[in-house]
């Protein structure tokens, strides 16, 4: 089986990216925002949630296809991310979280797994803490769930970001998807910074009563320490703990870490498919 997805990357890693944000999603009505999904392949429901600034096909667009050999692979578009348009309400984690529980139950998904990447994953931890019965098992990528697990350079960082230091791939990205509409990407890009500056720690008592099995990845140069990702192993009371050579998305084909004629090898991928397949 890993084999014959190895085989598929290659063979499709030069459209997945453009495959994965142009196909034609739906929209459901959600807490009064317009979420845009998309649903690919079949099998046991998984979520798939994007990072700050990002789209679907951004964050995803490498790993999707092949995830989607073996599940039924849902990708969402956050509030002001994407398809998906702002609305007057703040932009928080915890809300995002409710809004995948509602998506949940309006598609009829009992129990699904979620993955999330950087700001997804501080959503899938509110997930699994708001929404426990939703959740079957979670993966959270390159995350931190307190301020003093990020690096420390990481929020003197996000107290001066400025617009032109975000990344032209994601200008890009969200442009392609709402043409001409600069000022709704200024306010996203707002949105996101003022979130990490204010980043909402969560309880450590919340993290240690996360009960579904957890698998916790990042890079050995992410923008958590490796401290603080072992921390948050030891914490959930069922997890488990992968750590990749390189830097933030790396390991998941994240559309900034891809260089130039150079193949993404998505050394997560073997390691999140057997989690998910573990019985």
């Amino acid at each position: 089986m890993m084999k014959k997805l190895l085989a598929l990357l290659f063979m499709t890693t030069f459209t997945t990216m453009t495959n994965a944000q142009t196909a034609t999603g739906q929209y459901a009505n959600i807490n009064g925002l317009k979420l845009y999904y998309e649903v690919h392949g079949t099998g046991f429901p998984l979520v798939l949630i994007h990072g700050g600034g990002s789209t679907i096909g951004t964050t995803w667009g490498r790993m999707l296809p092949l995830l989607a050999q073996t599940h039924q692979v849902i990708a969402v578009e956050m509030q002001a991310h994407g398809h998906t348009p702002d609305i007057d309400r703040p932009l928080s984690f915890t809300q995002d979280a409710d809004d995948i529980a509602a998506l949940l139950k309006q598609l009829h998904i009992a129990k699904a797994d979620i993955f999330g990447f950087s700001n997804g994953a501080s959503t899938t931890l509110e997930v699994a803490i708001r929404h426990p019965q939703l959740v079957n098992k979670i993966i959270v990528a390159s995350t931190f769930y307190k301020k003093t697990g990020a690096q420390p350079w990481f929020f003197p960082m996000m107290a001066k970001a400025s617009f032109d230091e975000m990344p032209q791939p994601f200008k890009e990205a969200f442009l392609d998807i709402n043409p001409g509409k600069q000022d709704a990407l200024y306010a996203m890009f707002k949105r996101d910074v003022a979130r990490m500056q204010n980043f909402p720690e969560i309880k450590e008592a919340d993290i240690k009563g996360i009960k579904a099995p957890a698998l916790i990845i990042c890079g050995n140069q992410d923008v958590n320490t490796l401290e603080h990702a072992l921390e948050m192993k030891q914490q959930i009371e069922h997890a488990q703990l992968a750590i990749f050579p390189g830097g933030h998305g790396d390991y998941i084909g994240e559309l900034t870490s891809l260089k130039p004629g150079v193949q993404p090898l998505l050394p997560a991928l073997p390691v999140v498919s057997a989690f998910l397949q573990a019985k």
